[in-house]
């Protein structure tokens, strides 16, 4: 389980992520949502150490920074644009491996399962953005980590790509390992997650199972129209919070 206790982050005078506490439960897909500006990215962020605040997140009760193999722990994907453009897909993946002393036989086989395989000699500048997210899962899978943080991993694919990367989000939960998605594509994450944590404003809004948050924020409707609802009073408009009256 990955618990998120007090996660704070401000800049200046300005709080981006204010106070955040949530579980993600293992087994299930949990989607993450928010409004632009939400304070999603820097949440998980926080969640991994990459971004100085407060706060504290354990992945099966120790840190980030207290696991002992932290890649073959939490996968992550928080930036598609992070293999170096020159190298190919596989030799990006070796460089990783081969920092935290994964065999290569895993590049192979995190290739293959991202569907990567016939690309692996192709340079990443070649790429087109679904077939760098594709590399950035593969990038996540190497250790074969039972936790995954992945920060919008359906950007950019084609309509044929989400449902792959749906199928295979939850096949990885049916395994028992705890997934922690983000995405702004409201219809995907309807078909994709099981619980949902949404913040707004940096603020936790709602923790709950898909079912229980519609039916608290939108008895008769949709996932659509529950987080709407729900996220209403943080939306921004040009540069202002509106809040509810």
């Amino acid at each position: 389980m990955i618990t998120a206790q007090g996660l704070t982050k401000r800049h200046g005078s300005t709080t981006v992520v204010d106070d955040l506490s949530f579980t993600v439960r293992p087994g299930v897909v949990t989607g993450f949502l928010g409004p632009n500006g939400a304070g999603k990215s820097t949440t998980m962020r926080l969640m991994l150490g990459l971004d100085h605040g407060r706060g504290r997140t354990t992945f099966g009760g120790r840190t980030y920074g207290e696991l002992a193999d932290p890649l073959r722990t939490v996968g992550t994907l928080l930036d598609a644009g992070a293999a170096h453009p020159a190298r190919t897909a596989r030799d990006h993946l070796r460089m990783v491996a081969a920092s935290t002393g994964i065999p290569d036989s895993e590049v192979d086989r995190a290739l293959a399962a991202v569907g990567l395989e016939s690309a692996r000699s192709r340079r990443a500048g070649k790429f087109s953005l679904g077939m760098r997210q594709r590399l950035g899962l593969a990038t996540a899978l190497l250790g074969d980590p039972e936790y995954l943080i992945l920060d919008e991993p359906a950007n950019g694919l084609d309509p044929e790509g989400v449902h792959w990367m749906r199928r295979f989000l939850r096949g990885l939960a049916a395994e028992g390992r705890t997934v922690f998605a983000s995405s702004h594509l409201l219809s995907e994450m309807s078909q994709l997650a099981d619980d949902l944590v949404v913040i707004g404003g940096g603020r936790l809004i709602a923790a709950a199972s898909v079912p229980d948050f519609i039916a608290r924020h939108a008895p008769r409707g949709t996932l659509e129209d529950a987080y709407l609802a729900a996220t209403s009073a943080t939306v921004q408009y040009r540069g202002y919070e509106r809040n509810a009256a």
